[in-house]
């Protein structure tokens, strides 16, 4: 079978230097490895184990944008990317680490003092810390203005009382960076971001692991805060009302990784639909020598490779600082349409067989639908491509 990540042979795009093809190679091989083999019991427990966290650690798979001097690798967003791809192509969507390196350290390591990176970024380095971002509440989702969670600052401490929801990797996670409000008379200017760590930590309550259509193997929780009592040190930024803008300025990331998934997701796709297309017979002949497969394929794939181009680009501006939120707001809603239909589609040309749980492509089904919902709804992103107009 091919490769899924030379399906569409394309040229290496100039980001993708020696490092980080060597990076994805070694992540591919850890998630074939050590995740796949065990990816359907993650699957029925809805949780990756904790030791497969450790393991990536030691491997040198968390935090690889982080740099030596806090424990990580000193790479760039290039390299996140290539370990998003290697966990795409392996068909490990469910491994929560994409979220852990690209989307919670970087909060750290651009708000916080350097005692706070000091402090976190090297045990998010070795998997001693798991990161999640709390945003979503029961009543706000795409819209964090909503946000109802309060901390009110007591002499030294802050006491931080309300409920998150749809929490990814909220079962494991001991470090948690909340999105409150720290004076709710200010609107968005009232949004502080505080990390809290929940090792022992009274007042915090983990709500059940939700049960999700699919990405079955990610924990993906309800989290409580009654009272949660933290340092007024662990505020990122060193200053209240701070937090919306620092949402605001690293949610292009997050958008752009969730484009990288899809595209990773949508060459595998392709890959197992081709190989499986040209083995399967209908009437005497093997289903892809019907026209209409021709036809379908090459629609698809010419569709994968504008993608993957438009990806490539997105990912060499981000790294140069020049991706503006726009343009990752395309990225992330074109990529995720464009990965569920190209898996639809796929799903069709198995038949039957695309139906049935034993073949990759239905897992694919189900886990690429919540692409086009998180990290902000695809309605939102057409909200904020039309604000560029």
């Amino acid at each position: 079978m091919t490769d899924p990540a030379t399906i569409l042979g394309l040229p290496k795009p100039a980001w993708a230097s020696d490092d980080v093809a060597m990076l994805y190679d070694m992540a591919r091989r850890f998630m074939e490895t050590e995740i796949a083999p065990n990816y359907e019991r993650y699957e029925s427990q809805e949780m990756v184990d904790r030791s497969a966290w450790e393991k990536a650690g030691a491997a040198g798979l968390l935090c690889a944008s982080m740099p030596e001097q806090y424990g990580g690798a000193g790479g760039t967003y290039a390299h996140e990317s290539a370990i998003i791809e290697a966990i795409g192509h392996a068909g490990v969507d469910g491994f929560g680490i994409v979220l852990h390196n690209a989307i919670v350290a970087p909060y750290i390591l651009h708000y916080g003092s350097e005692e706070q990176k000091e402090k976190w970024l090297p045990r998010l380095a070795t998997g001693e810390l798991i990161g999640a971002i709390a945003m979503t509440e029961p009543g706000a989702g795409s819209d964090l203005q909503g946000v109802k969670t309060r901390a009110e600052k007591d002499g030294n401490q802050y006491r931080i009382n309300g409920s998150k929801t749809f929490i990814t990797n909220g079962q494991h996670a001991n470090l948690i960076v909340v999105v409150t409000k720290t004076d709710p008379a200010q609107g968005a200017r009232g949004t502080s971001l505080i990390v809290v760590e929940t090792d022992g930590a009274d007042g915090f309550e983990r709500g059940r692991n939700l049960d999700k259509i699919g990405m079955k193997a990610n924990d993906t929780s309800e989290l409580f805060f009654n009272e949660v009592k933290v340092p007024t040190a662990n505020l990122l930024g060193g200053e209240e009302g701070q937090g919306f803008v620092q949402l605001m300025q690293q949610l292009p990331q997050e958008r752009l990784l969730i484009g990288g998934q899809a595209i990773a997701m949508i060459e595998r796709a392709l890959t197992e639909t081709i190989a499986y297309v040209k083995e399967r017979k209908a009437f005497g002949k093997a289903i892809i020598d019907f026209q209409n497969t021709q036809f379908r394929l090459a629609e698809l794939k010419t569709e994968a490779s504008v993608g993957r181009v438009f990806y490539n680009d997105c990912v060499a501006r981000h790294v140069a600082g020049g991706l503006d939120p726009a343009t990752a707001s395309m990225a992330k809603y074109w990529l995720s349409d464009l990965q569920c239909k190209v898996v639809d589609e796929c799903l069709q040309l198995f038949g039957g067989y695309g139906y049935m749980n034993e073949y990759p492509i239905a897992r694919m089904y189900r886990d690429a639908r919540v692409q086009r919902i998180y990290g902000g709804t695809n309605e939102i992103m057409k909200m904020l491509i039309a604000r560029s107009l």
